[in-house]
């Protein structure tokens, strides 16, 4: 256990013991903005990153006395992130339909040469942009996706895989041979 890790454990069980701001506003600090770029790599844009990065908040002090230690706090602090992003994404796919493999239509193939990776991500569909964002952005381990998407590592994997096929595409690079 890091010595991080170790004031996290401190902190929770001040915060679920005895409802400590003081504690509370330093994992606060040491966490959000992690979150919030995850957050916001994961979300159409500021304002919903920033929603759901407060909604986890408010749900993780609400848990924090049943958090098992099953995995580091961050673990489990960006799956709640993921799982509110990804339930606002449901509610709104309810309204409106979108793709199935591209959240938008892709563009003309002279213009995916001036995609940048920011605005190829963005256009994963959400199960790909997940997984690519968790694994490849913010270092987390296929194990560890697979418990905050609660899904097989297995699954993890091949999302991965077909997430960075689609990001070759949409950015312009031809497809390669396996």
């Amino acid at each position: 256990m890091t010595s991080e890790e170790s004031d996290d454990r401190e902190l929770v069980e001040r915060i679920a013991a005895h409802g400590d701001e003081r504690a509370f506003r330093e994992l606060y600090r040491r966490h959000t903005a992690a979150l919030y770029a995850t957050a916001l790599r994961l979300s159409p844009g500021a304002a919903d990153a920033a929603d759901a990065v407060h909604d986890t908040w408010i749900r993780a002090v609400e848990r924090f006395g049943d958090f098992q230690w099953r995995s580091s706090l961050r673990t489990w602090l960006t799956g709640i992130v993921v799982n509110v992003v990804h339930e606002t994404h449901r509610a709104r796919r309810r309204e409106e339909p979108c793709g199935d493999d591209i959240a938008d239509p892709a563009p003309a193939p002279d213009l995916m040469l001036a995609i940048d990776l920011e605005n190829a991500i963005a256009r994963l569909a959400p199960r790909y942009r997940e997984v690519f964002v968790l694994h490849d952005i913010d270092g987390f381990t296929h194990d560890e996706i697979a418990q905050m998407l609660d899904v097989d590592p297995g699954t993890s994997k091949s999302q991965l895989s077909r997430a960075r096929r689609h990001l070759r595409r949409l950015l312009g690079e031809p497809p390669r041979e396996t």
